[in-house]
């Protein structure tokens, strides 16, 4: 398994989401939740929106565009107009840092 560095603990705010472009085609958008960290493709599929500028409510990021959202745990759509799930990625926290794991 490839552990790769997505970003410091501190830059993800509890409650908050940052986009980490990956330099492979991979964008994502980190996630830090009720103490956890997760990560998803930061891409909507229903639109050609960054999850990383919607907002975090209740588990879910709301898309920015059409306010459709996604349950941050695993990726399943949970409000129209989205019903495509988005791909969600395993990360761990080691020392300061958030790691995905490939």
């Amino acid at each position: 398994m490839t552990m790769t560095k997505l970003c410091a603990i501190r830059d993800v705010p509890e409650g908050e989401v940052r986009q980490v472009d990956l330099g492979d085609g991979r964008v994502l958008a980190v996630y830090h939740m009720d103490g956890a960290f997760y990560a998803t493709d930061d891409l909507c599929t229903h639109g050609d929106a960054s999850l990383s500028e919607g907002e975090i409510e209740d588990g879910r990021i709301l898309c920015p565009y059409h306010l459709g959202s996604f349950d941050i745990r695993t990726g399943e759509p949970v409000a129209a107009p989205c019903s495509v799930a988005i791909r969600t990625y395993r990360v761990e926290t080691v020392g300061e840092d958030v790691l995905l794991a490939d």
